[in-house]
């Protein structure tokens, strides 16, 4: 996968662009506001999803404009193919001229992964958000699982209203057993695509991360499950009484986690910021290669912010180790274009491209 060439017309800060990308690694570089995330965000927008920024579409148009014009050309299995967004109140959506019924229309055809500074929360916060990621990864490649998610989802909910309704009335538990079987059912379901992924990134994120840290560090990452599986049926008909008095179902996969060790020891707990950033991005590249792997293609990596806080070891590492797939990457030091040996560096200013 290849971006051939990117016009941008009226998107945030980016008046009238035209960028072309080295097929290896890109800089791209700049101080503080002047436009190099809002670049990364309007190729994260082909693959369908939303800003990974959280912005609604009405607000990433630039002030005072009617509409923002986007315009990819990339290379895919050696065919060329022309995409098109144009946002006005709303995204709509094109490929090859022709238009499509919803932009998420565009997934599938366009792969890219994103790395910004809000994916620490990866390793950070709680569980939620490391199911997030395995669930979202997983979910780009077997659509399938997102809707054993949805009605395993929907089992739980309806499981939990019932149970809360039981401590005011006189409910039968029996009404249970429906939902119960299918929080079974999919629930094992979801476990089995969760245990198949880790097998999948383990040996890749071990190798990435040995190189990142110049071999001086080992991860390890762990399947933490809530749930037995061969008695998690019993489990809940058992569980009934002490979940309605604490109003949720309290073993699943939507309380499960993923864990990180580095040299054994938990990076939740005891990581560096550095170090946390290192796992959360080898992750992100460790995804792009278990999507390599089934698909015969790397996405195009988009790396937004990703030196900070690494020593100079791992910034040499990703400029100059990363090798075979295209990789756009935004930072504010200008002593990092110094050490790229091979690919491109672009400069942004005030919302333009400074060859």
């Amino acid at each position: 996968m290849k971006i051939k060439s990117l016009k941008i017309k009226n998107f945030r800060n980016l008046k009238d662009i035209s960028f072309f990308p080295s097929d290896e690694i890109n800089v791209i570089y700049g101080e503080n506001a002047q436009g190099k995330t809002n670049l990364i965000e309007a190729v994260w927008l082909f693959t369908g999803a939303k800003s990974f920024r959280g912005a609604k579409d009405s607000e990433i148009k630039m002030l005072g404009s009617q509409s923002a014009v986007l315009d990819l050309i990339f290379e895919s299995n050696g065919v060329e193919n022309d995409e098109k967004i144009i946002i006005e109140n709303r995204r709509k959506a094109f490929i090859n001229s022709k238009s499509l019924s919803s932009p998420g229309m565009l997934a599938g055809n366009f792969y890219a992964i994103v790395f910004s500074p809000s994916d620490l929360s990866l390793i950070k916060d709680g569980p939620k958000e490391r199911r997030r990621f395995i669930d979202i990864a997983i979910g780009q490649l077997y659509p399938k699982y997102i809707n054993y998610l949805k009605d395993y989802t929907r089992a739980v909910t309806q499981r939990n209203s019932i149970l809360k309704q039981s401590l005011k009335e006189n409910i039968d538990f029996n009404l249970l057993s429906a939902f119960e079987a299918e929080i079974c059912d999919k629930g094992k379901k979801i476990i089995k695509y969760r245990l198949r992924y880790i097998e999948l990134i383990t040996p890749i994120l071990t190798e990435i991360y040995s190189g990142l840290s110049g071999e001086k560090e080992k991860i390890t990452i762990n399947y933490l499950s809530s749930a037995n599986e061969e008695n998690f049926a019993q489990y809940l008909v058992n569980s009934r009484k002490s979940d309605a008095l604490a109003g949720i179902t309290s073993a699943g996969p939507h309380r499960d986690d993923v864990e990180f060790l580095i040299n054994g020891l938990n990076a939740r707990k005891f990581a560096s910021q550095g170090q946390m950033r290192s796992v959360a991005l080898c992750l992100k590249l460790s995804e792009a290669h278990v999507i390599k792997n089934i698909t015969g293609e790397f996405p195009v990596a988009l790396l937004d912010d990703v030196m900070s806080e690494l020593d100079p070891s791992r910034q040499e590492y990703i400029l100059n180790h990363i090798k075979g797939w295209q990789v756009l990457i935004t930072c504010c030091e200008p002593d990092v274009v110094s050490r790229l040996k091979k690919g491109k560096a672009i400069k942004i200013k005030k919302g333009k491209i400074e060859e």
